[in-house]
């Protein structure tokens, strides 16, 4: 059988393959009143195409614990039950197509405010349906970006609290596995990188400070969590810069602290925390990242980065490099990739009885 489509278990929950969908965010919700942050038709007919084509697990792109922590006014939320309401149609469908429904919980920290990226993407202020950013310490992303608050130690806590009740409602709306948000520039990864974390608190300087905030969360999310259900971390392994950030060796202490607070699976991703830096992008760019942990550690990764092509994912599987591919612009282009993959690997995937045709 192809490693690609051999079920994978985590704790009691068994995903059907090792296709999985990465978090990539449509910014296509109601920007205010009282349907704000709630998904829609858009996001309902994004995600079930995906499951009629196969997809092992989707994971719901970066839904906001509060309103502040949204990337730009346009994104999924989880702060009010009617949020939880529309996410369970979804939910509900990705189940009925032996789909795996996951979700990112996010807060974007520093990089949050801003306007859509089909407009530019610039920093927006309360004029423009924005707010003001908070972050680890008052350092802006860039100087477009505007100084952020910087967090204080009540405040904090006020997060922590905001994840867990987002984990909750999770649970509620229907999702098997929740992603907690650490990677890309965003709030907990601005704590864990000492380029964007100057602080001189108990939050702030040494590793173990910097990585305060993060377990915090895991530690909370994980308290209301079901022990049956995972619980993921997504990770920037790196800040790509040759000294002064954040390193792999840093990526692989934190996997066995991870491990050990309850995480089931690091999703390994890279950068987005310093502006500017050059990233040497290619197929598959970031699986020796993913590799380096697994042989590393006992915490299963899933590989994610311009994986593109069947025999490629099943390489990175068969060769010991990650336990699950993330595929994320591929399925955007391909919305039933693991039905096409099957075909070439010799695997198989439920087919959708409407589509048996297409077999």
């Amino acid at each position: 059988m192809s490693a690609l489509f051999e079920p994978y278990r985590l704790r009691d929950l068994t995903i059907p393959n090792r296709v999985w969908m990465a978090p990539m965010c449509q910014y296509s919700a109601t920007p205010e009143g009282p349907e704000t942050g709630a998904p829609n038709d858009w996001h309902f007919a994004h995600y079930a195409a995906r499951a009629a084509g196969g997809t092992g697990l989707i994971l719901v792109e970066a839904t906001a614990v509060s309103p502040e922590g949204r990337i730009t006014p346009y994104d999924l939320g989880i702060w009010n039950d009617a949020q939880v309401e529309a996410l369970r149609r979804i939910t509900r469908f990705l189940v009925s197509q032996g789909t795996i429904p996951g979700i990112q919980l996010a807060h974007a920290g520093r990089k949050s405010s801003t306007d859509l990226p089909w407009e530019g993407g610039a920093p927006i202020g309360p004029d423009a349906l924005g707010w003001q950013p908070v972050g680890a310490s008052p350092l802006p992303f860039d100087e477009k970006h505007p100084v952020p608050t910087e967090l204080t130690a009540d405040q904090i806590s006020d997060v922590v609290g905001q994840f867990a009740d987002a984990a909750r409602r999770a649970l509620d709306a229907g999702f098997e596995i929740a992603e907690i948000h650490g990677a890309h520039g965003y709030l907990i990864n601005g704590f864990l990188s000492p380029h964007s974390n100057h602080r001189t608190d108990a939050y702030g300087g040494s590793y173990e400070n910097r990585v305060r905030f993060a377990l915090e969360v895991v530690d909370a999310v994980r308290e209301v969590w079901p022990e049956d259900k995972p619980l993921f971390f997504r990770i920037s392994a790196t800040d790509w810069l040759a000294d002064g950030g954040w390193s792999a060796d840093d990526t692989v202490r934190f996997a066995a602290d991870l491990h050990a607070h309850g995480i089931d699976l690091l999703d390994v991703s890279t950068g987005g925390n310093v502006s500017g830096v050059r990233i040497p992008t290619g197929p598959g760019y970031q699986v020796p990242f993913a590799a380096r942990v697994k042989a590393a550690t006992s915490l299963p990764v899933g590989a994610v980065g311009m994986i593109t092509d069947p025999e490629q994912a099943e390489k990175i599987l068969a060769n010991g490099e990650a336990d699950a591919v993330l595929l994320g612009r591929e399925l955007l282009r391909n919305p039933s990739w693991a039905r096409q993959a099957a075909r070439e690997l010799g695997g198989e995937v439920r087919v959708p009885n409407q589509y048996h045709r297409s077999v």
